[in-house]
């Protein structure tokens, strides 16, 4: 099992589906360096630069994380070796908005030739949607505010709509996919863009994750294909300011923490 020094990335949390859930750390995903292992870790020696999601455990929000090398992605996390091209705080906002958007995507069926749409394409899940869809090859249009429109560009995007403008449903264009990134569009409203046989998929469902998705990311990262946008920058201290900014809804992409010890207080972490 692996310690990390953890940067965090900030995210809404959900606290138990059905009932309350205990929780007394918060966070989902981090970035950081190896503090010790156990005798059965093979794939990590202590100092190697790491980054995780936790799975739905929480725990992030700590100077230590506790992580098995190999488990259940969703109950247990996923841990990978840092991408060489990232600071810590550019890897701790990967994991939950990455692997999201990733097997979202892959549920879909996205392909090479396919039009794309991205509702909600300035947030942590819709940033990466942007780009690991052009990464698959399809075209992409993003949905979005007034504000974050050279955001969603600068992404890749293709198109950008403004949603406070315009209704990409009345475009007169019809997408093979149609992705609510952000859990906010009715299904009923979203299928009037799709092309005959087109499939919509929301966040407000479900998408299964693999074991090793995280590394696949990391491969697309180190190949320069996919990087993270970071909206804010906290100190722990600030947890709450940081939850605040996030709940209100107005970031884009991802807010992050910093987790300070005496070991990692150094530039860039």
């Amino acid at each position: 099992m692996e310690n990390a020094k953890t940067v965090s990335s900030c995210c809404k949390a959900y606290n138990g589906l059905l009932r309350p859930k205990k929780v007394t750390t918060l966070g989902f995903e981090l970035a950081g360096q190896v503090e010790a292992i156990g005798n059965d870790v093979k794939r990590f020696k202590v100092g190697d630069d790491v980054f995780a999601f936790t799975g739905f455990g929480f725990g992030a929000y700590a100077e230590y994380r506790c992580i098995p090398e190999k488990g259940r992605v969703e109950k247990d996390g996923v841990i990978e070796l840092k991408p060489a091209n990232m600071t810590y705080e550019e890897a701790a906002a990967v994991p939950v908005g990455g692997l999201t958007a990733q097997a979202f995507l892959r549920k879909a069926g996205v392909k090479q030739g396919q039009a794309v749409l991205v509702y909600g394409a300035s947030g942590s899940v819709g940033t990466y949607a942007i780009q690991l869809s052009k990464y698959l090859g399809a075209a992409v249009t993003g949905v979005c505010s007034t504000a974050n429109l050279e955001l969603v560009k600068s992404l890749g995007a293709d198109e950008v709509i403004d949603y406070t403008t315009e209704d990409f449903t009345k475009h007169g264009r019809g997408y093979d996919v149609v992705f609510d990134a952000v859990g906010k569009l009715s299904s009923t409203h979203g299928k009037r863009a799709l092309k005959k046989g087109g499939v919509f998929i929301s966040v407000s469902s479900s998408a299964k994750l693999k074991p090793d998705d995280l590394n696949r990311l990391r491969a697309i990262i180190e190949a320069g294909k996919l990087k993270a946008v970071i909206d804010r920058r906290y100190v722990l201290e600030d947890i709450a300011v940081a939850h605040e900014y996030v709940e209100n809804r107005h970031k884009k992409g991802n807010v992050v923490i910093t987790v300070m010890n005496k070991a990692s207080e150094r530039s860039g972490t």
